[in-house]
């Protein structure tokens, strides 16, 4: 009998897309896998040949609104953000105890014997518990597990000792416990489970450390020595697409028109000013003589009609599309940076807020892209002067055909189904 597989997670497309790569891979292994998300992803999910279990988009249509835009807007400091999640505590309160029930439903429903989860889905650890069997933690952003190597994502980088830099982890858990803490202990509760006395969203309810996988190239960022044994840096967890995907007629003619051209595009961002975005990439693209392939994604651009220097796109898989291009210019998600670099292709990125401006230095300081440039810094001058030296370097191009090889040579999706196999023979 195949071993049933729970993975929880929730988000925007970047949050959804390694989970999906993740759960399809395991179920390649032979795993029964069932992924539950935002119902807004279903089909996603379902196309993956991977049992979807409902959770509400409610949550989700929150970012949205005018002040969800208004917090995507801004990457001023991680205390402004926590800020605007404050003010969107009182409404988002009903909507997380309700994500945690639905969650919980597929979890009883779905009777798995390990369950996976995002930190977004940080009821995982309680349905496991509940149900006698394993959690892990999934992740593809670092920023929960402490070390003294560098700060937590989102917090800068001072040169004020390690002890500044794990404090940084300390205060985001602490965040966590406050915001999740009650809702998680609340849910407990209605299922006649003890209260979680130091909440911490990587441990139990006895204080162990759970065992945490972070979906990420140790070719871009190593494993930190002072990580508990528990945490693993296992490599990217990548989703080929499915389809026989070729450019189409008008796409392979703008191809063929010109060098190999760059490519624009912000995933699921959709700040408040589209507009002012596209004005800079068409006046950057005019200053510098450059063309580009521009993905409007979820509205975070809007473009102006009849530009030749231009080839719009709504989207296009990016394991296909981004070896066509000369380089990349993106907000910085983590799945985005991933793509980018597994094609061997320099960045530029334009970072909204969360973990974007965390990857957008990363891969600065690593030779793989320019200096990254904020959203809201964006206009013709700054973003001409940046695609000049992102489309000139050739010493960025060969940075990232040596990453790209190397992280060729990675299975992180291996990596971890062979840990899923160690811990299911241990739970025996």
């Amino acid at each position: 009998m195949h071993k049933k597989v729970l993975i929880l997670t929730y988000g925007t497309r970047g949050d959804v897309q390694p989970y999906v790569a993740l759960g399809a891979g395991l179920k390649a292994r032979g795993f029964d896998v069932t992924l539950a998300t935002s119902e807004r992803f279903q089909d996603f999910v379902e196309s993956h040949d991977l049992h979807f279990g409902f959770i509400d988009d409610e949550l989700l249509a929150m970012l949205d609104t005018q002040t969800g835009r208004a917090m995507i807007e801004n990457t001023r400091t991680v205390f402004h953000i926590l800020g605007l999640m404050v003010k969107m505590a009182k409404k988002a309160g009903p909507l997380t105890r309700k994500q945690l029930d639905d969650a919980w439903q597929v979890a009883d429903a779905t009777r798995p014997d390990i369950i996976l989860f995002h930190p977004k889905c940080f009821g995982g650890p309680a349905y496991a518990e509940k149900l006698g069997i394993p959690a892990v933690l999934a992740m593809v952003i670092p920023m929960l597990v402490p070390t003294s190597e560098r700060p937590c994502v989102g917090f800068p980088s001072w040169p004020l000792g390690p002890g500044y830099r794990r404090g940084t982890f300390h205060f985001v858990n602490q965040m966590m416990a406050v915001s999740a803490g009650k809702f998680v202990n609340q849910w407990r509760k209605a299922h006649g489970m003890k209260r979680h006395k130091r909440y911490r969203v990587y441990r139990d309810a006895h204080g162990h450390t759970l065992p945490i996988w972070h979906g990420i190239s140790p070719s871009l960022l190593s494993r930190p020595h002072d990580w508990p044994g528990e945490a693993s840096m296992d490599g990217y967890w990548f989703l080929d697409d499915q389809r026989d995907w070729q450019p189409g007629p008008e796409l392979q003619a703008f191809l063929d028109a010109g060098a190999a051209p760059l490519y624009i595009g912000f995933g699921s961002m959709a700040g408040k000013h589209p507009e002012r975005l596209g004005r800079a990439v068409e006046e950057a693209l005019e200053q510098t003589g450059l063309r580009a392939v521009v993905a409007s994604g979820w509205g975070g651009i809007r473009l102006s009609k009849g530009n030749p220097r231009i080839h719009s796109i709504q989207q296009a898989p990016h394991d296909r599309l981004f070896p066509l291009m000369k380089a990349v210019v993106h907000h910085g998600g983590a799945g985005t940076t991933a793509a980018a670099l597994r094609a061997g292709k320099p960045s530029l990125v334009v970072p909204f807020f969360g973990d974007q401006p965390f990857w957008g230095h990363l891969l600065y300081e690593k030779g793989l892209a320019v200096q990254p440039l904020a959203q809201r810094k964006v206009n013709a001058a700054r973003l001409a002067q940046r695609l000049k030296a992102l489309a000139g370097s050739a010493t960025l191009q060969e940075n990232c055909r040596d990453v790209a090889s190397r992280i060729a040579a990675e299975s992180g999706i291996g990596n971890c189904a062979n840990r899923l196999e160690f811990l299911l023979n241990v739970a025996r």
